[in-house]
């Protein structure tokens, strides 16, 4: 399951849109606990949203009181979009929708990152640059502390120890590069 709204989330739906030029944004959703991916391209409060292999026309337009203004493919409707800890909750015609929904990248990160953590060894899970470093040989981590930074496709993702252990060896450094599968640390 993906991660509840963060603040540049409701910062960009308070502000009623994502970024001014038309660039394909990528999410992976979980709704009702059904996954499902997302492509959005915003343009003046347009967006043209592909959900798996079906594309819609949404033109959504915020008012008071959390309620927005959708028409979508020439339907109008008000939804009600309530931000919780860990996931929106969306009312649509009287039908109620718990959504979780995270960028992309980030989703793959922590995917592809929780299955290369096998033996100790933390791995790059995508291509990227270390930005940060926050452990070093010997320190004791706790599940969920921060081990490193890295920045893959402009975003920087903190990569966090998967368990309780000892920091073993540091096999990077600020401003490397790593590829896919690349040990970056060991904690035992």
């Amino acid at each position: 399951p993906g991660a509840g709204p963060g603040p540049a989330d409701r910062e960009r739906v308070e502000a009623g849109g994502a970024a001014r030029r038309a660039v394909a944004v990528r999410f992976q959703a979980d709704v009702d606990g059904q996954p499902m991916p997302l492509e959005v391209v915003e343009d003046s409060g347009r967006y043209r949203v592909r959900i798996g292999d079906e594309t819609v026309e949404v033109d959504a337009r915020v008012s008071a009181g959390g309620l927005w203004s959708l028409l979508v493919d020439g339907a109008s409707s008000v939804a009600e979009v309530v931000p919780t800890a860990d996931a929106w909750v969306v009312t649509v015609d009287g039908e109620q929708y718990r959504i979780e929904i995270e960028e992309q990248t980030r989703y793959l990160l922590r995917r592809r990152g929780a299955a290369a953590r096998g033996a100790g060894q933390i791995k790059a899970p995508m291509p990227g640059r270390v930005v940060l470093v926050a452990v070093a040989p010997g320190q004791a981590v706790e599940r969920g502390d921060s081990l490193l930074v890295l920045e893959a496709m402009k975003m920087e993702n903190e990569i966090k120890a998967p368990g309780a252990g000892t920091v073993r060896d540091v096999r990077v450094q600020a401003g490397q590069i790593v590829n896919p599968g690349d040990v970056m640390l060991v904690v035992e």
